[in-house]
């Protein structure tokens, strides 16, 4: 969290420029200064990774296939946050060893106030030595945490028994009290004064150093002791409230942060890909997690204790998506190519039957060819197109030929026909010819004796035989009959009549 008195970074640069320049100092900085600087890296690298994964989708690029450029800030930020992190190590360090020699060193002090504070009879010589003692306490520095309260406690009680038990004058102890008040009424006046100091953090530390102090400043007039302690502990409420307040907002901001990932991490778990079945549907849903994403890094840590597990979840939720999405692309690129093959297949058949002249067994399989194409699988528009271009070209050549064949066979079919018909015509003109002649033949015969008459009968007969086998041929020539064969027919049923009457003279004779 920035407070109102933190510097403002507005790129990586900065950041990584004010962690260098610590890193060239003698301290190890602010643990919260560092936090911070840490935390708005990651924040200004995560919106140049996406600003950069955008512009290549933007470009054309899929998703899947983006690579974040190299930091090069990366290896100088990490080299100097290192430096600043082995420093506090070594300073905590350095710090825990001075605060066990000065546990050692306040404890012997201790050892030697209370023996003396066991001595009446030798309270008042000893005096100058307690002064001392005192002094070596107050300048003895820190101790570990854990015993600082003990140790201050002991130092207060001690004071107080040699006070108690010393037999000097009133004015000495009533300076000592008044100078110690003095000291601890100031002490009131600057923890109350922290009060206006925005910079809680700072407030709080100044606190810890007031505190010290107070700890190391002997004792006042008993009646004035619980109202002074009280007045600096309700100073001191005020600031730790403060602290208390801010790491509140802090863990609020945590709490709130966590539930917003926890959110977005149900609605990618949320999301069903069996209804998937376009690329245009795929990339829409990607799109949307890649905007959660977005969300997510410009969120905020969640508590230490969920932090990473949340974002463990976030992440195998995406990663889930984004596998079956490549799964899924890699699987219809497979069957794209498996239909691009089957109809190069289709296009080369139909190219190998394109000149054969076998119209009818041809023509079956360019059909059957045809039915196949027409079951194939989807494939990419151009280049299906431009083996569709092919395959319709070999069809077409194949079938105009065939066109071509048939017109030429009907051409001469219709010349065989006109032919035909020339020669049914004069054969027609010879039969009427005939006929006519018979008839006239007939019509003397009747007239005449027997010897004639059979001798016409005969001649009818076989005239009547002829146009039987001249019928029998017209039929065979013509399957839908014509006016030819019906003339035919009526002049053969005439002569069948000529001899039955021939046939009742000769029985009449």
């Amino acid at each position: 969290m920035e407070t109102e008195n933190t510097p403002l970074y507005s790129s990586k640069e900065e950041v990584v420029a004010r962690v260098q320049a610590l890193a060239a100092g003698t301290t190890s900085g602010d643990k919260q200064e560092i936090d911070l600087l840490k935390s708005l890296y990651y924040k200004f690298h995560n919106q140049e990774v996406i600003a950069a994964r955008q512009a290549f989708i933007d470009g054309g690029g899929e998703a899947d296939a983006f690579i974040p450029a190299i930091d090069t800030l990366e290896p100088q930020f990490r080299e100097a946050i290192q430096t600043l992190r082995q420093r506090r190590a070594e300073e905590m360090q350095r710090l825990e060893q001075e605060r066990v020699k000065n546990l050692d060193r306040k404890l012997d002090i201790l050892e030697r106030i209370k023996e003396m504070a066991l001595t009446p009879e030798d309270a008042a010589k000893n005096f100058s030595e307690f002064k001392q003692l005192q002094a070596s306490f107050k300048e003895g520095g820190p101790v570990p945490p854990e015993r600082a309260t003990e140790i201050w406690k002991n130092y207060q009680l001690y004071c107080e028994q040699f006070y108690d038990l010393l037999k000097m004058g009133h004015e000495m102890r009533e300076y000592d009290f008044r100078k110690n008040l003095e000291q601890k009424l100031l002490l009131c006046q600057r923890a109350e004064a922290l009060a206006d100091v925005e910079d809680v953090l700072s407030a709080f530390d100044t606190l810890q150093h007031l505190h010290q102090e107070w700890k190391e400043i002997g004792p006042v007039e008993k009646e004035l002791r619980e109202d002074l302690w009280n007045r600096f502990k309700t100073a001191s409420t005020v600031i730790n409230k403060r602290h208390q307040a801010y790491y509140d907002a802090i863990k609020a901001e945590e709490e709130e942060n966590l539930r917003k990932k926890e959110a977005l991490c149900e609605k990618v778990e949320a999301v069903d890909t069996a209804p998937l079945s376009t690329f245009a549907e795929w990339d829409a849903i990607a799109k949307d997690i890649q905007a959660m994403q977005l969300e997510w890094r410009n969120i905020g840590r969640a508590p230490q204790k969920d932090n990473q597990a949340v974002y463990e979840r976030f992440r195998t939720a995406c990663d889930k998506f984004f596998t079956a999405k490549q799964a899924y692309f890699k699987a219809v690129k497979a069957n794209i190519s498996e239909a691009l093959e089957k109809r190069r297949a289709l296009v080369e058949k139909a190219e190998a039957l394109k000149d054969s002249q076998q119209w009818k067994e041809t023509a079956e399989a360019l059909i059957r060819l045809q039915k196949e194409w027409k079951e194939l699988a989807a494939a990419p528009r151009k280049q299906s197109e431009q083996l569709w271009l092919r395959f319709k070209a070999a069809c077409d050549a194949f079938f105009e030929a065939r066109k071509a064949n048939w017109e030429e066979t009907r051409q001469q079919r219709e010349a065989d026909r006109e032919a035909f018909r020339a020669r049914a015509k004069e054969h027609k003109e010879k039969v009427e010819a005939r006929a006519q002649k018979h008839a006239e033949h007939i019509q003397e015969l009747i007239d005449g004796d027997r010897q004639k008459l059979k001798r016409a009968y005969d001649a009818i007969r076989a005239e009547l035989q002829n146009y039987e086998n001249n019928i029998g041929f017209l039929t065979a020539a013509s399957k839908k009959g014509n006016s030819l064969i019906d003339q035919t027919q009526k002049k053969i049923d005439t002569l069948r009549k000529d001899l039955e009457q021939i046939a009742r003279k000769l029985k009449e004779s």
